[in-house]
């Protein structure tokens, strides 16, 4: 009999869903390993305009909202950042820690985290649901396919300068409003574009959520990192403002420097993507069959649709920035112009119906990791860990020289970071405990948020627990593709982190 020799199976990394649920496993491990313990916390409660302590313990004691009672509790936070909803998590009270009882977490309790953080994160799962099924009927009218056959003819020869200016708008969304979660709502209208221009999947997340996350690393003004953990040190956000503005430059030329390095590659040898394996399937997901050499008629129906799809962007980030919208108005606003598109579309009910919900569909992978993703920080918070590990962070850099503290400082939060991935979470839970520490040392505590800031978005581009792995689900592309891509710009960004920190110490 004659063997036939088979060949070998090529290995493939393990998808989104089994990266989070093997993390989810190892967060268990540390409720295991890591002494439960947690330091007291303080909330406002506006309808009683008091301060709720609440102990390690779970005891609860209700004070009077005045400045003399945070002074009380060593807490150097105005307390008008807590009246006007500035601050609205509970923060750290400093020298409160405690050790608890242990409370490990079993397998039974993946599932129940799971579910736990699906529903803790319905918004922005609504957000997204309504985001597809308005990509799906606006699909469904021919608008995209028409728009993207006018602009590959018009963007011969200059299609990295759109590559560019992307990079420029994202960044700057970053800096000033946070601009990343709301970033995902970019994918489906710039991704066939980027792929029209010639480039790949790759690109497509560099331009929108690279770009947007090295915007929010330099922060100046965003009130959900920057500023929330300023108030949360202490200080005005202004401080430091200027180096921050500096850091900025750098990090977007350096982003859109490394992306022409790229791009460059590409367009002279195809096979250079790191994703060029799942080009065709990548393609047939988003241009979905589109012929760019088909003629297609531009009318004036599809001119004013894809006007309404272009008006949800900016008015987006109009209700983020300036009226307090978080995902709930977002989706209601999205909702409103999906209607309207369907009422001018010429599409008949059902397939405006089918149309959307069959966008919908698309994205509800993206949903569910969503909230496997909380179920993990839902997990560490139920065993009490994260708390301890803030506390022996806390202790490592206490008593260091001025220049050696601010970059450890910049390395505690990068490790945080992947414990609790959340700029507001970790600002106010963290910089109440590190930001006096910086007295300890004579610099000023601006530096602090530097570290803060530079520190937890490095480790914000890895984080599978944060929105990598939503961003990399939408487009399907490999984890360990990913990293090998953006490795360069974490490492920039710690060591370009570490030069501004040790640069400003020695200033003083």
């Amino acid at each position: 009999m004659l063997l036939t020799k088979q060949k070998g199976k090529t290995f493939q990394f393990p998808t989104a869903f089994t990266i989070l649920f093997i993390i989810t496993l190892f967060a268990i491990g540390l409720t295991w390993l890591v002494p439960a313990g947690s330091y007291s916390k303080l909330s406002y409660d506006a309808s009683q305009n008091a301060l709720h302590v609440s102990s390690p313990m779970g005891e609860i004691t209700t004070v009077p909202a005045t400045q003399v009672e945070l002074e009380k509790l060593n807490i150097n936070i105005g307390i008008d950042q807590f009246v006007n909803g500035t601050i609205r998590k509970p923060i750290a009270i400093p020298d409160t820690y405690e050790q608890l009882v242990q409370s490990p977490k079993g397998f039974s309790d993946i599932a129940i985290a799971m579910v736990e953080g699906t529903v803790e994160g319905a918004d922005i799962i609504v957000f997204i649901l309504i985001l597809g099924g308005m990509i799906g009927v606006i699909n469904k009218t021919g608008a995209f396919n028409a728009g993207l056959v006018r602009l590959s003819e018009k963007t011969k020869g200059r299609e990295f300068l759109f590559v560019a200016i992307v990079c420029i708008v994202m960044a700057l969304g970053g800096t000033s409003c946070g601009l990343e979660e709301e970033a995902v709502a970019f994918y489906p209208i710039l991704v066939p574009i980027f792929l029209t221009l010639g480039f790949d999947s790759i690109v497509c997340v560099g331009a929108i959520f690279l770009a947007a996350s090295i915007g929010t690393a330099f922060s100046t003004i965003n009130p959900f990192s920057v500023v929330i953990a300023s108030n949360a040190a202490g200080i005005s956000f202004t401080e430091g403002i200027g180096v921050r503005t500096f850091g900025l430059v750098v990090g977007i030329t350096t982003v859109i420097s490394y992306l022409y390095w790229y791009c460059k590659k590409i367009k002279a040898d195809p096979s250079f993507s790191y994703t060029y394996e799942d080009r065709e399937a990548f393609s047939e997901r988003f241009l979905k069959g589109k012929d760019l050499n088909e003629k297609i008629p531009f009318t004036l129906r599809r001119k004013v649709i894809l006007g309404l799809f272009a008006i949800a962007f900016p008015m987006m980030i109009w209700g983020v920035s300036t009226q307090g919208w978080w995902f709930g108005q977002m989706a209601a606003s999205f909702l409103t112009i999906a209607i309207i598109i369907i009422f001018i579309s010429g599409l008949k009910e059902k397939e405006a119906v089918e149309a959307f919900t069959q966008g919908a569909s698309e994205l509800v992978a993206v949903s569910l990791i969503i909230g496997m993703a909380r179920g993990v920080n839902i997990i560490l918070e139920q065993g009490m860990v994260s708390d301890t590990i803030l506390a022996w962070a806390s202790q490592l850099v206490t008593g260091m020289h001025g220049s050696v503290f601010a970059v450890s400082q910049m390395f505690i939060f990068f490790l945080l970071g992947l414990v609790v991935p959340s700029s507001s979470g970790l600002a106010v839970l963290a910089m109440p405990i590190m930001a006096p520490l910086a007295d300890t040392v004579m610099i000023p505590r601006d530096i602090v948020v530097s570290a803060y800031n530079w520190g937890q978005y490095a480790m914000l581009f890895l984080a599978p627990t944060g929105l990598v792995l939503v961003t990399l689900q939408m487009l399907d592309i490999p984890f360990n593709k990913w990293i090998k891509f953006v490795l360069p710009i974490v490492l920039f960004l710690l060591g370009f982190g570490s030069l501004l920190l040790v640069a400003q110490v020695m200033m003083l």
